[in-house]
């Protein structure tokens, strides 16, 4: 009998989110109290649903930052860190033929852009400090580069992402789309994969993420970026991936159900425009965590996203401060489905 991974999609039940903590040698330093109360209110929203794992380089401070909460559904590990983005330097779930196994994939700092040699290591650190269930099995997968915001799995076969991203250069260049695509297939347990070829957003550093721009919501929907201005920069662009999405079909053939999310103002810090994004959501047990801008188009992005989430309450956190290091709320996060820690 062929043996079968799979990828659970982000709605499946969850054990646990991770958080890794800023601090003062990370590229947080110049705004650190800005940037800690969003990681706060983050945190503070997950315990309500779930545990929380928080990596960090003091228990204690953080412990000062967080207040009163309920320390019983909160996970400390301590380790040294370069950054914050759980999303990309976390574990990959996933189950082979039933069986708990977390992906180590290598995290070079997005195509190494920037120091990972201490972010690379977190996911072996966290099992040498015995912080998953007993018959949860690392696996290391170098020397493949891969990160969680560039893969978005539906649970039942179908990878979406993106060709900029997978095929950039300094990730796994020496891979052609096709040979890409195979191992995708093998390691994750994919049928298919649907490729978009267009969409970016300004300043984001990622070389296009998933998470940035389209999400899977449930088997039949997506959420995706809509720019409607063309006065816009990312109007073509935009356009064009709007295009892809609506050709892609399901596995049974039929079109998905697509629910467009605004494109969020424009905000600038340093002369620099930076990648907000609605489509940077979490989805957690019984909610979803939405990044808000202090903008009118935050309520618009809500109503949207209770639509894909009927049955899910929609929480907006303020996460101006996260983008000033071209990330949102997604990015800061990585959740470990129900069994993966106790």
């Amino acid at each position: 009998m062929e043996n079968k991974i799979i990828l659970p999609a982000e709605w499946y039940p969850q054990s646990a989110v991770q958080l890794t903590w800023p601090h003062e040698g990370t590229d947080w330093a110049p705004i650190l109290e800005e940037v800690i109360p969003c990681f706060v209110s983050i945190a503070k929203e997950v315990i309500k649903h779930e545990k929380l794992l928080i990596v960090c380089l003091d228990e204690q401070v953080v412990r000062n930052q967080l207040g009163l909460v309920d320390y019983s559904r909160i996970i400390f590990r301590e380790m040294e860190t370069n950054d914050t983005w759980a999303r990309d330097h976390g574990g990959i779930s996933v189950f082979d033929n039933g069986e708990p196994v977390v992906y180590d994939f290598v995290f070079n700092g997005w195509g190494m852009k920037f120091p990972a040699n201490l972010d690379n290591l977190i996911t072996r650190n966290l099992f040498a400090q015995s912080t998953f269930a007993d018959n949860v099995l690392p696996v290391n997968m170098q020397p493949f580069v891969l990160e969680g915001g560039s893969i978005e799995s539906d649970g039942q076969g179908t990878l979406l992402t993106t060709v900029e991203c997978l095929s950039s250069v300094n990730r796994n260049e020496y891979l052609q789309k096709e040979e890409l695509e195979s191992y995708l297939k093998e390691i994750l347990g994919f049928d298919r994969i649907l490729w978009l070829e267009n969409g970016y957003l300004a300043g984001d550093d990622t070389d296009s993420h998933i998470d940035t721009l389209a999400r899977f919501c449930s088997e039949d929907t997506i959420a995706y970026v809509q720019c409607t201005d063309p006065e816009d920069e990312h109007f073509e662009e935009l356009q064009a991936m709007e295009q892809e999405l609506q050709s892609f079909t399901q596995a049974d053939g039929k079109p998905y159900h697509l629910i467009s999310l605004p494109m969020a103002d424009k905000v600038e810090w340093e002369g620099e425009r930076l990648p907000a994004t609605y489509a940077n959501f979490l989805i957690i047990n019984g909610a979803v965590l939405l990044p808000f801008y202090n903008s009118p188009k935050d309520e618009l992005a809500k109503n949207a996203l209770q639509r894909a989430f009927p049955d899910r309450e929609i929480i907006g956190i303020n996460c101006l401060p996260l983008i000033k290091q071209h990330g949102s709320l997604h990015c800061v996060t990585m959740q470990y489905p129900e069994g993966f820690i106790e």
